[in-house]
């Protein structure tokens, strides 16, 4: 029995060897595409859901109210968080995680189809068929991501769940951009449609990349699993102890996403009515350089890394990388075609959906940063790096608040500088990588095999409490911003966070205790 407080260390996964890719196995990067490919679609239409809800049916919406639109959104989101649970158990317990992700995957591209029909029956029946698809797709393919690790590259898997989670906002980036400008500026359905597009591709992607993780994943694997728990001889009690880690981990995130969440509600209304985004003369030019450089520059770094991963997988799935060459061909041109529309526009107006991607693009920009500062610089225990997560979060909308302060009471429209929802989203995307990422690290470790899957179900279901939150305070922006201010509105945003943030950072002591070792 062992009787020291050092994480398990589980053999790497039974995949074939192969090149790595900046230092981590080249399978990470099947999965890194695949997972920015569902990324894209999930973002690009909900970038989109809300929007569509609220415009009115002249313009091709369905008119709703505020309060309805976002509440359904919160319904969406928080479904599509609890499903994973359900998923993580029928992986563990059915079909293996492999199988769960290609299910999961096809699922959603259904749903997308359904959304693309522009029917009251199929638009419901489309969001219902995203919401059980992901609860297959994410909590399994963030489970691989943890297989491909073990004793002889261990020290690898931090840096890994970070690069897994670059792909994650390099997909909601080029979803929101392309889909939102394409919902707004040409046609809704083109925009739901479009996301249905990727994630088939995606999923096609990944159904003939399978070869590549060798035994990762696989329903058979359960002599692999069984080989991994026999080594797996931690103490009972150092297990429970971690288990009430993860469940304080993944219970102090509702904190976090509840306010985050607020992306896609009401800091997108805030972004749609109350912030000037007309631009013009010089600053419309300067807005379209920075446009350019923001969509062009990550695109050119993913398709070099399209381009490492076919190397790396020596032409051997030549189809597989034919369908992600494909996707890529597409974003080209999309993005192409987008960027020259605006630029042969004499005055441009900043989509109201844009803001959305700079939480994205931040986070791919930083994420490096931070993966360097944890490892050279300030890499402090799991409790204090979420509570800074969480703070930051809440300075974010410190920031809001203090913008919308000039909103006269009751106010439906008005003209904020885009300097403070910009900065709000820096301050965000900051608190995020303190905390997301990280979460899934810990969770990988902290979590004994036979428990992986159902451990990031728990994870996902706490997310799924915080989005339906997020709708339903969401739904309150008239009422509060009538009653009291919208400035009030965006300060409770800020007070929560930050109140719990602290309280988990003062839980330390506590939390080290119960990881038995684990960092």
């Amino acid at each position: 029995m062992t009787t020291s407080s050092t994480p398990t260390a589980y053999p790497a996964a039974h995949a074939p060897g192969g090149a790595q890719i900046l230092g981590q196995p080249h399978q990470l990067f099947v999965l890194f595409f695949t997972e920015m490919w569902e990324r894209f679609s999930y973002y690009g239409m909900r970038a989109l859901l809300v929007l569509f809800l609220i415009t009115e049916a002249s313009k091709g919406g369905w008119g709703w109210s505020r309060a309805d639109a976002t509440s359904l959104y919160g319904w969406y989101t928080g479904l599509a968080y609890v499903t994973p649970i359900l998923g993580g158990y029928i992986a563990d317990r059915l079909l293996g995680t492999r199988r769960s992700v290609l299910l999961g995957g096809f699922i959603i591209a259904a749903g997308h189809i359904a959304l693309f029909m522009e029917t009251v029956p199929t638009f419901y029946l489309g969001l219902g068929l995203v919401v059980l698809g992901t609860g297959l797709f994410k909590p399994n393919i963030s489970a691989i991501v943890g297989q491909l690790y073990g004793k002889d590259n261990e020290n690898a898997r931090d840096s890994g769940y970070t690069l897994f989670y670059m792909g994650v906002n390099a997909g909601a980036f080029f979803g929101i951009s392309l889909c939102g400008y394409i919902g707004e500026k040409v046609s809704w359905n083109l925009g739901f449609g479009l996301a249905g597009v990727f994630m088939i591709l995606g999923a096609i992607q990944f159904w003939l990349s399978q070869g590549v993780f060798g035994r990762i994943g696989d329903k058979a694997d359960a002599a692999a699993k069984a080989e991994r728990q026999a080594l797996d001889d931690t103490p009972q009690h150092v297990v429970a102890d971690r288990l009430k880690a993860i469940f304080v981990f993944s219970f102090f995130t509702i904190f976090f996403w509840f306010a985050f969440e607020q992306a896609g509600g009401s800091m997108t209304i805030f972004a749609a009515d109350y912030t000037d985004r007309a631009l013009v003369g010089t600053s419309g030019l300067v807005f379209k350089i920075v446009n350019t450089a923001m969509t062009l520059v990550p695109a050119g770094i993913l398709t070099w890394l399209l381009f490492r991963l076919y190397r790396a997988t020596g032409g051997r799935y030549a189809l597989a990388n034919l369908s992600l060459a494909a996707a890529f061909a597409i974003v080209w041109g999309l993005s192409l075609w987008m960027l020259g529309r605006e630029f042969g526009m004499d005055q441009s107006e900043v989509p109201a959906t844009w803001f959305g991607v700079l939480n994205s693009f931040f986070l791919v920009i930083l994420a490096p940063m931070f993966s360097k500062m944890w490892e050279k610089h300030w890499n402090p225990s799991g409790p204090v790096k979420f509570g800074t997560g969480l703070v930051l979060l809440g300075l974010g909308f410190a920031v809001l608040s203090y913008g919308a302060a000039g909103i006269p009471q009751g106010a439906k429209t008005a003209q904020v500088s885009m300097v403070f929802l910009s900065l709000a989203y820096l301050l965000h995307t900051m608190g995020e990588l303190c905390l997301s990422p990280v979460g899934l690290s810990y969770i990988s470790r902290l979590a004994p095999t036979r428990l992986l899957g159902l451990m990031f179900g728990v994870w996902f279901l706490n997310a799924a409490i915080a989005n339906k939150i997020a709708g339903s305070t969401g739904a309150y922006i008239d009422q509060i911003s009538s009653t009291y201010s919208m400035s009030v509105f965006f300060l409770i945003f800020t007070i929560i966070p930050i109140g719990a943030g602290v309280i988990l950072m003062a839980l330390t002591p506590l939390m080290r205790k119960w990881m038995h070792g684990v960092h």
